[in-house]
């Protein structure tokens, strides 16, 4: 199965034609032009699916050809897409099975999107819902839920999901159940960041555990409602005090347990200024912000330690340390947690789990923070996959970079944030 347009350069100048917008046309016109460019959008979809899958067969016939064992055969391979399409590699990997499905087992699925009757996204929720099934019964519902475009005409992302769902109950019962009985081991907690310095805390819990725990949290806000003057919270503000103190043991307005790490200038924190300081594992926030928190740490009588972290001034880069161990000792690997902040692979932004040699020490890499980056346990193991490399090459005092090559020798630069420096220092830079 191919697609009419794989040249590259063409579809390249295709885009840049499309930022030359006209502005004589009528509001009708304007209308349909949107409409026609959100067709256009899902048939490019539909284009990257087919070309994904083209990419992945490909790949895998030539490991198989040069004797690679089979478990290998695919290695790397979503990490390359994920990185063609400016997606993190876990993201770039649900891309490539969906794009595999579509092109093995829905083809009318596959037509709807490339006509725009069916965007990325509600193809996506149509998979989710029948991913459990073997291919025959796959392929039987996407033949009765898209093969007629009329049949999903109108219809929103609840009631997609909630067609497809139906038709795979009906279609394999049994498959659907040992699913739902499975979920429960999916259950986690995570978070991640929300605008003005506030943060998500996600749980995904059995229904009735979530239900059960929501319910608690509304009844106790009730009662203290009911019984303390509490004219300052409203209800959701409570709630969420409550959580926090049934989770860390703490009142809100106590400090919590935990070790929050903090990168300000020194201007920030005592002279004032403005510049924004970075919060380990969440990300910037405003310096009057940090201060706060910094402030009720110590009025709280918290554990509170301040350590200091040289950086070349105009630049921010942060001062290198070096080691002779293999291994990055725990300051240094400590020294590039703060520098690099999440993993280094471009697109990824997920938590550093390794501390890993850009150029490898095998082939003579020093323990360094220069040749050393932080990288999730995913993008480490990729890197060391057979045709992938790395190199650093940014000259000393400049924000740190390397260069990462993929096996088909494209190349994608990752260059570390800066660090928060005195405003004044910046506008000198400028």
């Amino acid at each position: 199965m191919g697609v009419g347009i794989v040249n590259s350069t063409e579809i390249a100048e295709f885009a840049v034609a499309l930022q030359e917008i006209r502005d004589d046309v009528t509001n009708a016109e304007l209308i349909d032009t949107i409409s026609a460019l959100e067709d256009m959008k899902s048939a490019a979809c539909a284009a990257q699916a087919v070309i994904s899958a083209q990419f992945e067969s490909a790949v895998r016939e030539e490991r198989r050809q040069r004797g690679t064992p089979a478990d290998r055969w695919s290695k790397g391979i979503s990490a390359q897409i994920a990185l063609a399409r400016k997606e993190s590699p876990h993201r770039g990997g649900h891309l490539l099975g969906q794009a595999r499905i579509l092109t093995e087992d829905m083809p009318h699925t596959l037509n709807l999107l490339r006509t725009g009757h069916l965007n990325e996204w509600r193809t996506s929720l149509i998979i989710k819902e029948i991913i459990c099934l073997d291919r025959d019964d796959r392929r039987h519902i996407d033949e009765q839920l898209c093969a007629d475009p009329e049949t999903l005409r109108g219809l929103g992302d609840t009631a997609v999901r909630g067609k497809a769902y139906t038709l795979a109950v009906e279609r394999d019962c049994a498959a659907i159940v040992e699913r739902a009985r499975k979920a429960p081991n999916q259950r986690c907690v995570t978070s991640r960041p929300a605008p003005d310095s506030m943060a998500y805390l996600t749980a995904l819990l059995p229904m009735k555990d979530a239900v059960a725990v929501h319910a608690t949290l509304s009844r106790d806000a009730d009662t203290i409602i009911c019984t303390e003057d509490v004219v300052e919270r409203s209800k959701n503000q409570i709630m969420a005090d409550l959580l926090l103190e049934r989770c860390t043991g703490v009142s809100a307005a106590s400090a919590s347990p935990v070790e929050v790490v903090i990168v300000i200038s020194d201007e920030s924190l005592l002279a004032g200024g403005t510049a924004p300081a970075h919060v380990k594992g969440y990300g910037p926030i405003p310096a009057a912000i940090a201060r706060d928190i910094i402030a009720h740490s110590v009025t709280s009588e918290a554990v509170t330690t301040l350590r200091k972290l040289y950086s070349t001034p105009v630049t921010g880069a942060i001062t290198a340390m070096e080691s002779t161990a293999r291994a990055f000792p725990k300051s240094l690997a400590r020294l590039i947690d703060l520098r690099d902040r999440w993993c280094r692979t471009p697109y990824c932004n997920a938590p550093i789990r390794h501390h890993d040699h850009i150029t490898p020490h095998h082939a003579g890499g020093p323990t360094s923070a220069h040749n050393g980056a932080g990288l999730c346990e995913a993008c480490n193991y990729t890197k060391e996959t057979p045709g992938w490399s790395s190199r650093s090459d940014n000259p000393p005092g400049t924000l740190h970079s390397f260069e990462l090559i993929t096996p088909t020798g494209h190349r994608y630069r990752s260059t570390a944030d800066r660090t928060p420096t005195p405003l004044h220092l910046n506008r000198e830079a400028s």
